[in-house]
């Protein structure tokens, strides 16, 4: 049956991004498979049978084919955990390894899109360690609960062939282990906790950012691949940072990955601040359990994060 009424694909963008997101690790990325989703699905609308599929149904067949496709041949797309042990240099050079194609976090605000915990760095990271085909089912039954069904029509198999691969995903992610405590941004523990952070943060009290944090706490810091556990190091190397760039720093608070954020800025020699990093926070059980430190310019510009703090967001250290 040929559909001949108005198509709206529009409405299913931002899903889409999210989905893409999931398979590939990368917001840039999965904004380029959607345009070329939507841009399929405009090319072949003639051929879409609502008798056959929803649009939605139809819409993710194809972005699943795109992300496929994308994926064929890749290596996945790590963070600086995910490729080996801890550090143990406090002063190694911080070089950023510019040939690893690392993760990237997801800008919430910039979609109207549910947040949950499928979104979540550690998460998305975990999944990566799936083949391309499990990571689509994974995603496409357990996230976004399409039938067995469909996502066999989707991918072009059979309702066995995706049970069994749906059973090996979860094998897999069970033997990566906990990708981590489900905390809400918005859960009045969460917010006590990053609150307390930003304003240690900002004063550059050391020992109290350290008690804010898990036993085991990593801190890593995409694109140089060196990474820390334990709290002794983390608060070591935030004595660095605070000791190589000046203390009087200035925070925003937002959220990326349904995770609390910070958008922190620097302090210039002349005065003002400039734009560093974007830290993305795991808190867990009451205390910091990771923290992803993302400096990429490209990252920072997705989340629209302006070069210096708004007047009247820099807070002074008491």
């Amino acid at each position: 049956m040929r559909h001949d009424g108005p198509v709206d694909f529009e409405q299913y963008r931002g899903e889409l991004v999210a989905f893409c997101y999931r398979m590939l690790g990368s917001f840039h990325e999965a904004e380029d498979l959607v345009q070329e989703t939507m841009l399929r699905a405009w090319k072949a609308r003639d051929r879409y049978d609502p008798a056959r599929a929803s649009l939605r149904t139809w819409l993710y067949r194809i972005a699943t084919n795109v992300c496929l496709t994308a994926l064929d041949g890749r290596g996945l797309r790590p963070l600086p955990s995910g490729l080996g042990a801890p550090g143990d240099d406090l002063g190694a050079p911080l070089v950023p390894a510019l040939d690893v194609p690392w993760m990237e976090p997801f800008p919430d605000a910039r979609f109207d899109t549910e947040v949950r915990a499928d979104l979540r760095l550690a998460w998305v990271a975990a999944v990566q360690v799936l083949p391309a085909r499990q990571r689509a089912v994974l995603v496409l039954r357990e996230v976004l609960a399409f039938s067995a069904a469909e996502v066999a029509e989707q991918l072009g198999t059979t309702v066995a062939a995706v049970n069994s691969a749906l059973q090996r995903a979860r094998s897999a992610l069970a033997r990566v282990g906990d990708a981590g405590t489900v905390t809400e941004p918005d859960d009045p523990e969460v917010r006590a906790v990053v609150q307390r952070y930003v304003r240690a943060f900002e004063a550059a009290d050391v020992p109290a950012l350290v008690r804010l944090l898990a036993d085991d706490a990593v801190l890593e810091m995409p694109p140089v691949p060196l990474w820390y556990r334990g709290r002794r190091d983390y608060g070591l190397f935030l004595e660095r940072v605070f000791r190589l760039r000046g203390t009087g720093w200035a925070v925003r608070e937002l959220t990326a990955n349904g995770q609390p954020a910070l958008a922190a800025y620097a302090p210039e020699p002349g005065g003002g601040h400039r734009l560093h990093s974007l830290q993305v926070l795991t808190v867990a059980a009451g205390r910091v359990a990771c923290n992803v430190v993302f400096t990429d310019p490209r990252v920072l510009d997705a989340f629209g994060l302006p070069g210096g703090p708004p007047a009247g967001e820099v807070r002074r250290a008491r």
